[in-house]
């Protein structure tokens, strides 16, 4: 059993999936602690619901970005982690964190990336007028949503579609894929290797130019 500590900001239903999908055995592992940015992020009272120990590490009690993820790498190792999952984390990571827990530091990005990194992501597939929509899991390294993809979901884009309903039918799409590719990493079938990620020695994406 693999142990995962889980990061949010918000919601949690990312996290949820994550919980529950481990309770069903569908992940040889279990979630061991939650970390949050946001004291107010509901997914702190999930984890506290599936009595999993929820903290929040206020950034404003650090100078700076790489004293926080100090602080947060101390806190999670504490844990020992065998995956270290973001699920909704809106803080752009320290190299001094990525570099940390390389090969085993796992992000969800709601689009088809290599399109639409960072925010705002359903206004631009609007405003671009794509006919698809999806959203990546992916190994993090230090360029932002640059990291080995794992595995995407695609959807079609409605001509009445808004963002909020991109969102949901995104979210839906999320908790499929992101529990999944988690097991992968669990089992051990899953691996960073040369910047490309490989499951069962296959290349997934070859994200080399």
């Amino acid at each position: 059993m693999k142990n995962i500590v889980v990061l949010i900001s918000g919601n949690g239903s990312n996290l949820q999936a994550i919980i529950d999908a481990c309770r069903a055995h569908k992940i040889a592992g279990q979630v061991v602690a939650v970390f949050s940015n946001k004291a107010q992020a509901y997914g702190l009272e999930r984890a506290r619901q599936a009595d999993i120990p929820a903290y929040f590490i206020d950034p404003a009690d650090y100078p700076d970005r790489e004293a926080y993820d100090k602080a947060l790498i101390t806190q999670i190792d504490g844990y020992q982690p065998d995956i270290v999952v973001l699920a909704g984390f809106m803080r752009i990571l320290s190299p001094l964190f990525v570099n940390h827990y390389q090969h085993k530091l796992l992000n969800i990005h709601p689009s088809l990336l290599p399109k639409y990194p960072g925010l705002h992501t359903h206004k631009q597939v609007i405003e671009n007028k794509d006919t698809f929509h999806g959203t990546t899991v992916h190994f993090v390294t230090e360029e932002l949503d640059g990291g080995p993809m794992i595995i995407q979901a695609r959807i079609p884009v409605s001509p009445d579609d808004t963002e909020q309903s991109l969102q949901a039918k995104i979210q839906t799409q999320e908790y499929r894929i992101y529990p999944l590719a988690i097991s992968w990493l669990a089992e051990e079938r899953l691996k960073m290797i040369d910047n490309r990620a490989l499951l069962d020695g296959n290349v997934l994406f070859d994200n080399l130019d």
